[in-house]
């Protein structure tokens, strides 16, 4: 079985060490502000969502029961605050978001940069963004993220046959859409 290095972390911050929190930082804060992004199309906004996942760590320390693995827990609160994001602005507005403006779009090219280290990993991105949201989720969580499928039913909150299908159905769209685009598989 492999090791859970978050929900390790996250034992030491718990039992008083500090660094232990700065460890999880390292290793999740990167990616789960491109996950959030992937959800709510604004880099600020994800940045936010981002802290406000993290806090929700700090305030709640008992929530997580180190039942699941500690990456699952995480992305699962950040998916729900994303929801939650677009459910609210949903209410104010019934435009579309505004363009981001070039600083987020720099800082986002940055932040892939970083994430997505090659040029075929950067077409293929685009491409799963392309995709159903489910299917760009799952396969978002599944590649990008390394998620199992039960750990990432966890976070859609689908079953596991739910999961399957979806998970077929979305490598399927993903292969339409590479031969569209002349990628390799």
């Amino acid at each position: 079985m492999e090791t859970d290095l978050g929900a390790l972390h996250y034992r030491r911050f718990l039992d008083g060490d500090e660094r232990g929190f700065e460890e999880i930082l390292r290793l999740y804060h990167d990616s789960l502000i491109f996950f959030i992004n992937r959800l709510v199309n604004n880099y600020t906004t994800a940045e936010d969502l981002a802290a406000d996942t993290f806090m929700e760590l700090l305030v709640h320390k008992k929530r997580y029961a180190f039942k699941s693995s500690f990456k699952t827990y995480l992305f699962s609160i950040a998916r729900h605050k994303a929801i939650d994001y677009i459910r609210r602005e949903s209410r104010y507005t019934m435009l579309s978001h505004d363009a981001p403006e070039a600083a987020e779009l720099a800082d986002i090219e940055t932040l892939e940069e970083t994430v997505l280290k090659n040029d075929e990993r950067r077409r293929l991105r685009r491409l799963i963004g392309t995709l159903n949201e489910d299917y760009a989720t799952y396969l978002h969580l599944f590649y990008f993220e390394d998620l199992g499928c039960d750990e990432v039913a966890r976070i859609m909150h689908k079953t596991k046959k739910q999961m399957a299908n979806i998970a077929y159905r979305a490598k399927q769209a993903l292969e339409e859409a590479m031969r569209k685009e002349g990628m390799s598989l």
